[in-house]
């Protein structure tokens, strides 16, 4: 193998690394997107399996679809504006020079719109069908960054088609199912950095490293792929105050394709539990939910033709403990707000791209009630994340050290209606 090829097949693997196509988008641990509704969005997704104030609560449980006895359109969009921070970075080049590597915002503005649209059928069986998106970040650490081959461009976008049922057994429980069609797609580019060699040109090796700077490592421009899972659950009916749901979601692998190559992405597979009690005589409900994420299944990302075969991850199980309260101010009004923790998808194995931690979510929001058929949603979360420290190398060629830190702004808009 010459020179150049195994300069770039070792860069590259420092590339996937980093980020490969599994970069975080400071939204929820690992790369999971809450993008199915403003409600949610305004109560931390507190109740967000049981709770059925409108359409999209078939995106977290098709059973709930049960609840309704007329047709309801939700479609809305939300805005989520990452702040990614790089601090007490430091670039080791493969001269051995050292530079300070900081990065004041790598996150970016996105725009995720949903719709959802349930139809009951008679007292026993409804469908409904929607669309909207699980998974997704953008980062970008722009040109000037020092380190660049740690940092660079990613952009995954995905969109789930989502088709569902459910069944009443009686007035206690309620069941359904549903197919999801995930439509992904993602841009992946690198560069060397600028500084990666900066010592003597009277060899060949310097010259050669030399010669490296700034170049481009990849060049993956908008690969997509689908993929096919499916979606359970169950509705258990106290009374008409208190009910209790479950859920289970089954993500399959994506295979996005950019020309002759191709990456293999596993997705994890997602469980929740929520609970929604009104407390009789008042205006006030509280809700909760517990949220298991199976990152744990995303050990690796297999390639080809990249120059790589896969890439180990090693991440942990995640999990999601919400908590909210909705207060029925009156027929015009209803205030929500809720806390979520989210526990981080990474276990050993960090990195600078990815700045995945632990973080709290601080939500409110409200409903406007324009008529009795028809409401308006605003959700508003602040996203607290943690600083990580992180250390990363290549082969001995280049590595890097800091401190990351991401932080959010999540902005949902909705409007409902019943027919």
């Amino acid at each position: 193998m010459n020179n150049s090829r195994l300069f770039k097949k070792t860069l590259l693997a420092v590339t996937i690394a980093t980020t490969s196509i599994a970069s975080q988008q400071a939204m929820a641990a690992g790369f999971q997107l809450n993008a199915q509704s403003a409600t949610g969005i305004g109560r931390a997704f507190a109740g967000d399996a049981v709770i059925a104030d409108n359409a999209s609560v078939m995106a977290r449980n098709p059973a709930a679809m049960a609840l309704f006895d007329k047709m309801e359109l939700s479609l809305g969009f939300e805005t989520i504006i990452t702040d990614i921070e790089v601090k007490d970075a430091e670039y080791k080049s493969a001269a051995g020079t050292t530079a300070a590597s900081n990065y004041d915002n790598a996150g970016a503005t996105s725009v995720a719109p949903n719709i959802h649209l349930i139809v009951p059928v008679n007292d026993q069986f409804a469908w409904g069908a929607n669309a909207y998106s699980n998974f997704g970040t953008r980062t970008d650490f722009g040109s000037d960054f020092v380190g660049a081959e740690y940092g660079g461009e990613t952009e995954i976008m995905s969109i789930n088609f989502g088709l569902a049922g459910s069944y009443r057994l009686n007035e206690q429980w309620s069941f359904g199912a549903g197919l999801d069609l995930i439509y992904g797609q993602g841009t992946l580019k690198r560069n060397v950095s600028d500084s990666f060699y900066k010592g003597p040109t009277n060899n060949p090796l310097g010259a050669f490293l030399a010669s490296k700077n700034g170049a481009e490592i990849l060049n993956i421009d908008q690969a997509d792929g689908w993929g096919v899972g499916f979606n359970v659950g169950t509705v258990f009916e106290l009374n008409e105050n208190n009910r209790f749901g479950l859920s289970y979601r089954y993500s399959p692998d994506i295979t996005a394709k950019d020309g002759s190559q191709e990456i293999t992405l596993p997705l994890p597979d997602m469980a929740e539990f929520s609970g929604y009690h009104k407390i009789e005589d008042t205006k006030f409900a509280v809700h909760y939910s517990i949220q298991y994420i199976g990152w744990g299944d995303f050990d690796k990302i297999e390639f080809k033709n990249a120059g790589i075969t896969e890439k180990e991850y090693g991440w942990q199980d995640g999990w999601h403990y919400a908590i909210g309260g909705t207060y029925y101010l009156n027929n015009d009004w209803t205030l929500r707000a809720g806390y979520m923790y989210d526990t981080s998808a990474q276990d050993e194995i960090t990195s600078i791209s990815v700045p995945d931690s632990d973080r709290q979510w601080f939500s409110t929001g409200f409903t406007y009630h324009l008529d009795s058929s028809s409401n308006v949603d605003f959700g508003f979360t602040y996203l607290v994340g943690e600083d990580v420290k992180v250390s990363e190398a290549n082969a001995g060629v280049s590595s890097i050290t800091g401190t990351t830190r991401a932080n959010a702004i999540l902005v949902g808009l909705q409007y409902s209606r019943s027919f």
